[in-house]
C-alpha cells in the first residue's frame, strides 16, 4: 500500500491502544493453563495474530469476541509434527521455542525470511549441549525436545525474548532450574514485564541480582485480565507535541512496567535542546524499538547521537541503516557505527523520491513525522499493521492529511 502524507499540525485527543508486549505474554499464559481465561481489550495486530495461532497448536481454543479473546485451555499439550507458522513475530518464534522443546514431539516453526535472519543462536546452543533437535530448513527451524531443568547462562545484551521463553517453560518441567543473565542486562523492563505476567499466573520465581530460581512442577493458573496500554506506539503519537502538535494521549499507565515509557526523557532531551548546545545523547539500550521514532525526531530537531543501538541491525529490518536510507531523502545525513549512530544536523526539504518501510512497522510510523512537516509518499505503508493496524486512521483523526494509493 503506498500512501501520502500532506504537510500538517496534529491536534486532538487519542486513546492509547493496546500492549503487544503484554498481550502476547497474557495469551501464552493463559495458553499454559488449566481452565478459561479472558484477556480484555486486546488488538489483533499481524503479531498478535501469529500467537493467538502459535497457542491453538497447544490444544487451546481461542475465540474472539469484539477486542476481548476467551482462552480454553486444559495444560499444554503438543501434537506430533505440530507446523506453527510465526508470520513476522520474532516475539512469537522466540517465547515458543522453549515452549515447544517441553514435549519428546517433532514440531516445525515456520515465518517469514527476515525473521529467521534474526539470531537465535542461544537456544541453538542449549540444544546442541542437551542434544536437542534444532534443525534449520528454509524459512524455518524443527525441534524436538524434551528440555531439561537445571541452570542456563544467557547473555543479557543480546535478546531479553530468550530470557522470556525459558521463563514460560521452565516452571512447567519436573525439576527446579535457574538462570543466569550475564552482564550487561539490556532490555531489563521486558523481563519484568514477564515476571509480572507469571505472578499473575501464579507461577513462582525468585529472583536474586542477575539470577532467576524457578521452581519445577508448577501449574499456570487461569487469567482475567486486561491489556495495558502501549507506550512504544504511543511515543509516535507524541512525537508530533515536539513538531508543532498538541496531541493528548489517554490510558497510559505512568506506574507500568514497560521500559519504552523512557520515550518522555528522550523527547525532553530535545525539548531543552538549543541549536547553540552540542545535539542530545540518548542511550537506547533498554529501549530498541525507539531508535527509529528517536532519528525521525532528531531530523527535525536539529540531530543527535543514540548510543546502544547494535541490537539494531537484528529487528524487523536494518533500523538503523533503514533510517539513514530514509532521512537522506529529506536531506538529514546519518553516520552510523558498530554501537552509535549520529543523526546530523539539517533542514528538512520534500522529498524527491517516495519514502520506503522496508516492511518495517516502525520505520513507517516514524517517517510519519517528518513526513507531515514537508509532506511525502510512503511506499510499503500496510507495514503498520503487524502493532499498530489503526495507526493511519488514527493521525487521520489528529488532522494530518492521508491520501491512499
Amino acid at each position: 500500500m503506498k500512501i501520502t502524507i500532506k504537510p500538517g499540525t496534529a491536534f486532538g485527543r487519542i486513546k492509547a491502544h493496546p500492549s503487544k508486549s503484554d498481550a502476547h505474554r497474557l495469551i501464552i499464559a493463559a495458553a499454559l493453563s488449566k481452565g478459561e481465561s479472558e484477556i480484555k481489550e486486546i488488538e489483533q495486530s499481524e503479531d498478535i495474530k501469529a500467537t493467538v495461532n502459535a497457542v491453538k497448536q497447544l490444544g487451546a481454543t481461542c475465540v474472539f469476541n469484539g477486542n476481548n479473546l476467551k482462552i480454553t485451555a486444559s495444560g499444554a499439550r503438543l501434537s506430533d509434527g505440530a507446523v506453527i507458522d510465526c508470520n513476522e513475530s520474532g516475539s512469537t518464534l522466540r517465547f515458543m521455542i522453549p515452549i515447544l522443546l517441553i514435549f519428546n514431539k517433532k514440531a516445525t516453526l515456520i515465518g517469514s525470511p527476515r525473521l529467521f535472519e534474526r539470531p537465535l543462536g542461544i537456544y541453538e546452543k542449549i540444544c546442541e549441549k542437551e542434544n536437542l533437535t534444532f534443525q534449520k530448513i528454509k524459512n524455518g527451524i524443527e525441534l524436538k525436545g524434551p528440555l531439561k531443568g537445571g541452570r542456563y547462562e544467557i547473555n543479557g545484551d543480546i535478546s531479553s525474548q530468550f530470557i522470556t521463553g525459558l521463563l514460560f517453560a521452565l516452571p512447567l518441567l519436573k525439576t527446579d532450574s535457574e538462570i543466569k543473565i550475564i552482564p550487561p542486562i539490556e532490555s531489563r523492563p521486558y523481563i519484568e514485564i514477564t515476571l509480572d505476567v507469571l505472578k499473575k499466573a501464579g507461577i513462582k520465581v525468585d529472583l536474586s541480582e542477575n539470577n532467576i530460581y524457578i521452581y519445577g512442577n508448577q501449574l499456570y493458573s487461569p487469567l482475567r485480565e486486561y491489556v495495558e496500554k502501549d507506550w512504544s506506539n504511543a511515543a509516535f503519537l507524541d512525537a508530533f507535541n515536539l513538531i508543532g502538535g498538541n496531541v493528548r494521549i489517554e490510558g497510559l499507565n505512568h506506574l507500568s512496567k514497560q521500559g519504552d515509557k523512557i520515550y518522555k526523557e528522550f523527547f525532553s532531551l530535545f525539548r531543552h535542546s538549543s541549536p547553540s548546545q552540542h545535539p542530545p545523547e540518548i542511550n537506547i539500550a533498554d529501549a530498541p524499538d525507539l531508535a527509529p521514532v528517536t532519528m525521525a525526531l532528531a531530523a527535525a530537531k536539529g540531530g543527535a547521537v543514540l548510543t546502544g543501538t547494535k541490537r539494531l541491525k537484528f529487528k524487523e529490518s536494518d533500523r538503523g541503516a533503514a533510517m539513514k536510507e530514509e532521512l537522506s531523502k529529506f536531506g538529514i545525513e546519518t553516520e552510523i557505527e558498530e554501537n552509535k549512530i549520529t543523526v546530523k544536523k539539517g533542514i528538512l526539504h520534500s522529498p524527491i523520491s517516495p519514502l520506503r518501510s522496508h516492511n518495517d512497522h516502525r520505520i513507517a510510523m516514524a517517517l510519519s513525522i517528518p513526513a507531515s512537516i514537508t509532506g511525502a509518499t510512503i511506499e510499503g505503508a500496510e507495514a503498520v499493521r503487524k502493532s499498530y493496524p489503526e495507526y493511519w486512521k488514527d493521525i487521520e483523526k489528529l488532522g494530518i492529511e492521508v491520501i491512499y494509493e
